[in-house]
């Protein structure tokens, strides 16, 4: 009678924990990275006879994790660049926010303050005019503040949440540590810890939301965990926590990864990171919110630079020369390397010489690498492109660089020509009669002139201006001679340029530019020179030809060929360029995140209707192996009874 009360109670408890294992399936059926669980059974060795083998029943083999090791890693690598994507895209939005259109918008402060000319310009002594340029000059350059301030704003922002993230990453790789240990624990029972497993896989997908890993088993049961390629975050029971450090040129505005062991600091290079939302925060913070800055400090500095040196070739109400404008800070100097040995220091300006950089400006910034005492590389650091140098001072893009002290081989500097300028810049001065609108400069057609000859612009090249007076002689339709130079004849085309030079050096323009229109006859004259010597009873103050030429700025080509007023427009295709790109990679990656997590769910996910399935089944089992007891108790009390009699 014991086989079949064994066999029974054997089924009994098969069946039971088949019963509690599908309960648990449909209990967990809402927990996150939960493996769908089976009972595997097996028979029990049978007992031969005369008359063959006996079964003698079920056991409890196992309690299978259904699990798969390659859909579950590919789930959290690809829920991995999916995060780094939404995050970087959530944040680019935000960015794209700063830099409106419409009316409200800086490109419309912007054309405002360039149009304000144009009235000053026909009534020069009009202090009411006068106060409405200064009021959009102020308007102008306040927007170029407030975006920058929400600039600041946003590196604020992410580095908080960079900060939290760093956080997050630690405390889960300590749990990662803490479940390893747990499971190395329970390696010698030689059965697995399904829940312990599935925990620690959660914690890896995880993990993997802030930083992308790679994962190696060690022979304990315990999983390594690896970020940025190959750098240990977690080896076995120990940990490398991570902290946020700055490049090695201490740059503020940028954050790095490093990893800490002891007195050993690894720097992770933001490329080796790959996804996570650490990445994509890092990426925004260092590159896309980088090259923002350097956008809107570049329409800053450009527009300062262009307005500033035309005013300062104006008069103002007191017949004084013009100042500043714009109020700018000086270009900050180069930021050395933490491994300089040199004394060298780089200064940074905008060229003036021999004509102004404004226009030649490009939105990057740029390092400086020595090789000797004054030859090195410098690389913008925007798109790698890599100038040499063998002397200094250096030129490039607009920029002069100037060397004091002594480099070191191997020296280098960052240089971030205009991280400031967009957060201070201002109105230089509050009073209408300081605006420098009349030109040192007059001209005039001679009295006897028989062609349609007409003045179209005129603008000093310096100050003080030329106080001779130059005579234009036509002698053909396409020809002339000056005063100054005598029977040397020039070329004459409608609507170019005159470019006057007294000076014997050619590397600055010192004299005026006169532009004609028209056609002339032989022996058409135009005299140009100082406003007395044009003029003599005129009024200079009534003189708005600067007002004219700062009117023209809006057109001159001052932003990769792009007129002045179209600057802003251009930093805003900028940023929608990235705004777009962000969003079809985050769509991309949210696609693929969703269907392999489709795919592991359709392997470790709990189905309902199939557990509900199941119970029946093992109800019906477990109701059979009662019955089977049942059956065996009331054959062996009839036993009993007939072996009382």
């Amino acid at each position: 009678m014991s086989g079949i009360f064994n066999i029974g109670v054997r089924s009994l408890q098969a069946n039971q924990a088949a019963l509690q294992t599908t309960g648990n399936n449909i209990a967990n059926v809402n927990t996150p990275g939960y493996s769908r669980q089976s009972v595997v059974v097996q028979t029990v060795q049978g007992q031969y006879t005369g008359g063959g083998y006996i079964g003698a029943g079920v056991d409890i083999s196992t309690v299978q994790r259904q699990h798969s090791e390659f859909l579950t890693r590919q789930a959290a690598l690809s829920s991995s660049v999916s995060a780094s994507d939404t995050e970087r895209l959530a944040q680019l939005k935000q960015l794209e926010d700063v830099f409106q259109g419409g009316k409200a918008g800086l490109g419309s402060a912007i054309s405002d303050m360039m149009n304000a000319f144009s009235d000053v310009a026909n009534a020069p002594t009009d202090l009411s005019a006068r106060a409405v340029v200064l009021t959009r000059v102020d308007e102008a350059t306040a927007r170029i503040r407030t975006a920058e301030s929400r600039l600041t704003d946003l590196r604020r922002g992410v580095g908080s949440e960079l900060a939290s993230a760093v956080a997050s990453v630690n405390s889960l790789a300590a749990r990662i540590a803490k479940v390893n240990q747990e499971i190395a624990r329970t390696n010698g029972s030689g059965q697995a810890p399904n829940d312990l497993l599935d925990q620690r896989d959660q914690l890896i997908k995880d993990l993997n939301g802030y930083v992308q890993t790679s994962s190696v088993a060690a022979d304990d049961g315990t999983v390594n965990v690896f970020v940025a390629g190959s750098q240990p975050l977690v080896l076995g029971t120990n940990v490398r926590p991570v902290s946020l450090g700055t490049d090695t040129f201490g740059d503020p505005s940028k954050a790095k990864l490093t990893l800490t062991l002891g007195s050993s600091t690894t720097v992770l290079e933001e490329a080796t990171l790959g996804g996570g939302k650490l990445a994509g925060l890092l990426r925004f913070q260092n590159s896309d919110l980088q090259d923002a800055g350097q956008l809107l400090g570049r329409l800053a500095l450009a527009i300062g630079t262009a307005v500033n040196a035309q005013h300062r070739l104006g008069l103002d109400l007191k017949g004084l020369a013009g100042g500043d404008l714009i109020q700018m800070v000086p270009i900050p100097g180069g930021r050395p390397a933490s491994s300089n040995t040199g004394t060298a220091t780089v200064a940074i300006a905008v060229q003036s010489v021999p004509s102004s950089g404004a226009s030649a400006l490009q939105a990057s910034d740029y390092q400086i690498y020595f090789t000797g005492s004054s030859a090195g590389s410098v690389t913008r650091l925007s798109d790698g492109l890599v100038t040499d140098f063998s002397t200094t001072p250096i030129k490039i893009d607009g920029l002069d660089l100037t060397i004091a002290g002594t480099a070191a081989q191997g020296d280098s500097f960052l240089l971030k020509p205009f991280s400031a300028v967009a957060a201070t810049i201002a109105t230089a001065f509050t009073s209408p009669g300081a605006l420098a609108i009349s030109s040192p400069v007059a001209a005039r057609a001679g009295s006897s002139n028989l062609g349609t000859l007409a003045l179209a612009s005129l603008a000093a090249r310096s100050m003080p201006a030329p106080t001779t007076a130059v005579t234009l002689t036509f002698t053909a339709p396409g020809t002339y001679t000056r005063s100054d130079t005598g029977a040397t004849t020039y070329a004459y085309t409608a609507g170019q340029a005159i470019e006057y030079n007294p000076a014997t050096s050619t590397t600055s323009a010192t004299g005026w530019s006169l532009t004609l229109k028209g056609t002339a006859v032989a022996g058409d004259t135009f005299v140009v020179g100082s406003n007395a010597s044009i003029q003599p009873n005129a009024d200079p103050k009534l003189n708005g030809s600067n007002a004219m030429s700062l009117m023209a700025l809006r057109d001159a080509a001052l932003f990769d060929g792009s007129a002045l007023t179209d600057g802003y427009a251009g930093l805003m295709a900028q940023v929608g360029v990235m705004v777009q790109g962000a969003s079809y990679a985050a769509d991309v990656s949210q696609s693929i995140a969703k269907n392999i997590e489709q795919d592991r769910a359709g392997v470790s996910g709990v189905n309902l209707d199939e557990e509900a399935a199941k119970l029946l089944q093992y109800q019906q089992a477990y109701q059979a192996s009662a019955k089977m007891l049942q059956i065996a108790q009331g054959v062996f009390d009839s036993l009993l009874q007939s072996l009382g009699r």
